[in-house]
């Protein structure tokens, strides 16, 4: 283990906009960002925000994705003389082999020890390593279930509906809600088979499943010197297929007695845990205001910045001093929760055509400026979005005094975000914060499938604009050529048409 002060240069392992964010704090810090440029992307964005690029090796490594590939990972580290590797968030951020690969090569993993991802990845282990500390659960079986009647015993006591999850699972893979008897044998097996196939572990859990919660997580942060604090709650139940899609900070939902009963309870598990590093536990709300256990992550969360915005602090910073044996610069009561903060993903998706991705070449791109706006971003004009990668392109994050200013706030920025090119998911965020119900802050996990009747949000005179775009691109197709023409795209026709 290295000692303090010790970590001087970061081998990033990963990409896109993570990557720009943690070079960003790294040269603040006075530390080397050190970036990986493979051969799917060889001029990507992150590579010109870190101070020294290295090659991914051109090795056979069996067709594994590279930032998957613990071994040429290590391997980059010790031949350029690295001294940590910051994982991110997914790829290799909560694998707990990667993490044993660097201790035994003597360089820092900035996260937390292979022995907690372990456990807490384990979800059959986390939930007994919470009841032991008394944070609230929801009832279900004692550990994995490895038989189809132990499933049925465990159905036959906690009742319907359930859930079967797989224990080392997450991002809804090996999930199966079972409404009734007859269900059983399908989803049981089912659930085991893409368990198997996702994490190369098929053993499941069951508990009772909640109808519509809120999904609430806590910011925790705990160092090596017996110190574990945290930094308010993230909002995260708009959602689609598990997936999170806008999150905000914190939630409408929460009072400040309930507040503190969550924020205890997750301090509480770090504790008992033992955990050290940056860290996430969350928690499903039902409507009478109990919340239950759900998953602690054990890496940076895509949605920090609005914790960010609303603390003040940068998490990226105490993780790395976690991970140089650094005491907290900061107690609880140091911690203030200022404002309000909305993050909107923009993701490569098709909304109309069901969230699928969408690839292509980002024509042009212009990103909303201000007070209290914030874009991580991993794109500019002329990038690629390929099919290797996930579909997310940048971060939108708007704080502001209030929710409802944060709100206006937002739509305002999101007005001034084009992409040019390819398809995004900008017009669901618009539809989401002009929606009511989201305005009210009553809205739960099921929000999209119940609450919203529209997944777009269609600009006043949209159909005009289109009718007058077609017109100019048809003159342009079939008229002889006279002049030298000024391209007409529909930002400059739209601006147009709002100065007459």
């Amino acid at each position: 283990m290295k000692q303090k002060n010790k970590i001087k240069s970061i081998l990033i392992a990963n990409r896109g906009e993570i990557a720009i964010r943690i070079a960003k704090t790294a040269k603040i810090m006075g530390i080397t960002a050190v970036g990986i440029r493979t051969l799917k992307e060889p001029n990507a964005l992150y590579l010109s925000a870190v101070d020294k690029v290295v090659d991914f090796p051109d090795i056979d490594n069996g067709g594994i994705p590279e930032f998957l590939d613990i071994e040429s990972l290590v391997l980059l580290a010790k031949r350029n003389h690295i001294d940590a590797i910051h994982p991110g968030y997914g790829y290799l951020s909560e694998n707990a082999q990667f993490a044993t690969r660097c201790t035994e090569e003597g360089i820092v993993f900035i996260g937390p020890s292979p022995r907690i991802i372990q456990n807490m990845g384990d979800k059959v282990i986390a939930k007994e390593i919470a009841a032991k500390n008394n944070v609230p659960m929801l009832g279900g079986s004692n550990g994995s279930v490895d038989t189809l009647e132990e499933a049925l015993d465990v159905a036959e006591k906690i009742g319907f509906p359930l859930i079967i999850k797989a224990s080392a699972g997450g991002g809804g893979r090996g999930m199966r809600v079972v409404y009734k008897k007859s269900e059983m044998k399908q989803m049981y097996f089912s659930a085991s088979s893409e368990a198997q196939n996702a994490f190369n572990n098929p053993s499941v859990f069951i508990e009772r499943f909640l109808e519509n919660p809120k999904h609430i997580e806590f910011q925790i942060v705990g160092d090596s010197h017996g110190n574990v604090i945290h930094l308010g709650e993230r909002e995260c139940s708009v959602q689609r297929k598990h997936q999170k899609l806008l999150e905000e900070a914190p939630s409408p939902a929460l009072s400040e007695e309930l507040r503190e009963k969550m924020a205890t309870a997750a301090v509480s598990l770090a504790k008992g845990a033992g955990y050290i590093s940056l860290g996430t536990v969350e928690f499903l709300l039902d409507k009478q205001g109990n919340f239950f256990f759900m998953e602690m992550n054990t890496r940076v969360q895509v949605e920090h910045p609005v914790t960010e915005m609303i603390t003040g602090l940068d998490l990226i910073e105490l993780q790395i001093r976690i991970a140089n044996g650094e005491k907290l610069p900061i107690t609880q009561s140091d911690v203030k929760l200022n404002g309000w903060a909305i993050e909107c993903r923009i993701n490569a998706e098709d909304v109309q055509s069901g969230f699928s991705p969408c690839t292509g070449i980002i024509k042009g791109l212009r990103t909303p400026e201000g007070e209290g706006i914030r874009v991580d971003k991993g794109v500019i004009a002329g990038s690629e979005i390929t099919p290797y990668f996930d579909s997310m392109v940048a971060k939108l994050i708007v704080h502001a005094k209030d929710r409802p200013t944060v709100i206006e706030n937002t739509l305002k920025a999101l007005n001034d975000f084009h992409i040019k090119g390819i398809k995004t998911t900008i017009p669901f965020c618009k539809a989401v914060l002009h929606n009511e119900v989201f305005k009210g802050g009553s809205f739960d996990t099921s929000f999209i499938e119940k609450d919203m009747d529209s997944l777009v949000f269609h600009e006043k005179d949209e159909a005009l604009f289109a009718a007058l775009l077609a017109i100019s691109n048809y003159r342009k197709e079939n008229e002889p050529i006279k002049e030298e023409k000024q391209v007409l795209d529909m930002w400059s026709l739209r601006n147009r048409i709002n100065n007459m």
